[in-house]
């Protein structure tokens, strides 16, 4: 089976491809750095060219709301024009657990816009919602900075790892369309502030965490389950422990 992988050359597209293509599958990776342009439409309807799935991993270069949004709506609305014309059967999109639940963050009002064009289409979709990565908790870290020191919420948090995400990506484009939504997670829930916390002790980085209820999420006010499945998820199987312990192997 042909499946094109929009992102395909990213952290998930990459390990994506990689799953498909080791059960046999014709996995392209599509991405601008091969000609494939989901926003101004380069490429698209020769990379779809006989596809069955398509799975859309691909992410905005810059995260400002207007961007983001403008991203996003660009490239659903070219990806799901060339799916009708190729008679692509599945659309497969990567999304964020919580996306509908904080409306000031515009990453995730721009992925609610992405959502409903899916949605919309007419193309038979699958749109797989995961929890933060493990390997941004960094990030995370980075953009709590105030003061020289990082400013965390005491929401709950359950990180996934990449590989398991691309796992559940992958499954989900070899399923039938689902025409809806499937939440994935990490195995472990606690309070952001205590993830991020034994993250840095294990990267030995001696920066404070100031555990603060009212600390935003880049930019989004956090609620207690805003990060989190509230009903039935998939949980992967990488904890934060075995994540940590094949990062520094």
């Amino acid at each position: 089976m042909k499946m094109v992988v929009i992102g395909g050359s990213g952290l998930i597209g990459a390990k994506t491809v990689a799953i498909l293509r080791a059960k046999g599958h014709e996995a392209v990776a599509a991405s601008p750095r091969n000609g494939v342009d989901s926003v101004t439409g380069a490429g698209l309807n020769e990379a779809l060219r006989g596809a069955q799935v398509v799975i859309d991993v691909s992410n905005a270069p810059s995260w400002a709301p207007d961007d983001v949004m403008a991203f996003f709506r660009a490239s659903t609305t070219n990806l799901v024009k060339a799916e009708a014309a190729a008679g692509v059967q599945h659309h497969v999109a990567l999304s964020v657990v919580g996306t509908d639940r904080m409306p000031d963050n515009g990453y995730f009002r721009a992925k609610v816009a992405q959502e409903k064009l899916i949605a919309e289409s007419g193309v038979p979709y699958s749109i797989v919602r995961a929890t933060q990565f493990l390997e941004f908790l960094g990030g995370i870290a980075d953009a709590g900075m105030q003061d020289g020191k990082v400013h965390l919420s005491t929401g709950q948090f359950q990180p996934i790892a990449a590989d398991d995400v691309a796992a559940f990506v992958a499954e989900a484009a070899l399923d039938a369309p689902l025409n809806g939504i499937v939440d994935i997670a990490g195995p472990e829930r606690a309070p952001l502030h205590r993830i991020v916390g034994q993250y840095l002790k294990a990267q030995g980085d001696a920066r404070e965490i100031v555990v603060d209820p009212k600390a935003t999420y880049f930019g989004g006010t956090i609620a207690e389950d805003s990060l989190v499945p509230t009903g039935v998820a998939r949980r992967g199987s990488i904890s934060l422990e075995q994540w940590l312990a094949r990062a520094h192997a």
